[in-house]
């Protein structure tokens, strides 16, 4: 078994907010933000997060999130891409923290510990990184994962639609649709949702809403 004090990530900051996003939004959480990304999504909010960050072994992360509480997001950048990710997420279970793991979907969600919640992005066509969707990760769903597209206009949504309907994801797991800021109004989503029906859910960015004028750290 590989070591957390052996085991290394690239990380690009650790804080503590409320998680904004999701079915446990509002939470107060960690969160683990690691560094790089495989995707170039139009929209991305987290851009300053595909550089290279600080090298830390898994051991002294562990330790440090010990002294913040008991749920831990590790997200990015797309966190699948350091193959330490894994270590790290093992730690934290072991540690006795619930765990959630945001993924941009375009990697295998398979072989993480079975207690971590996977919330999976699907990408609509709007990202311009539609084509790198992992569509055997939906098959591997469980009722506690999540999937969340991300909608720049009606297309997105008709597209997402589809997705959720071809998959039959409502019945599997949370859906949530969020609406790309300055892009599509909150409040056109609600609309089109109300006239489809069905358990998708509206999901907006608690943290954007809190802090605007904050970029990191939330």
């Amino acid at each position: 078994m590989t070591k957390p004090e052996d085991t290394t990530v690239e990380v690009c900051e650790v804080f503590r907010s409320l998680q904004g996003e999701t079915t446990w939004s509002g939470r107060p959480a960690t969160f683990i933000r690691l560094a790089g990304c495989n995707l170039r999504c139009r929209y991305c909010d987290s851009d300053y997060a595909r550089a290279a960050g600080e090298v830390r072994t898994v051991g002294d992360l562990l330790e440090g999130v010990d002294r913040f509480g008991e749920v831990v997001v590790v997200t990015g950048g797309e966190p699948l891409v350091q193959p330490g990710t894994r270590v790290l997420l093992e730690g934290l279970v072991r540690a006795g923290h619930a765990v959630m793991v945001e993924t941009n979907g375009s990697l295998d969600i398979g072989g993480l510990p079975p207690e971590v919640v996977r919330v999976v992005d699907v990408k609509c066509p709007g990202s311009g990184e539609s084509d790198k969707n992992l569509w055997a990760n939906l098959e591997r769903l469980r009722p506690t994962d999540e999937v969340k597209l991300v909608l720049t206009d009606r297309a997105d949504f008709d597209f997402a639609v589809d997705v959720v309907n071809r998959h039959d994801l409502e019945a599997r797991c949370a859906v949530l649709l969020s609406p790309v800021v300055e892009r599509l109004a909150p409040a056109t989503l609600a609309e089109w949702i109300l006239e489809r029906g069905g358990s998708v859910r509206l999901q907006l960015q608690l943290h954007r809403i809190l802090w605007p004028d904050r970029d990191r750290g939330v």
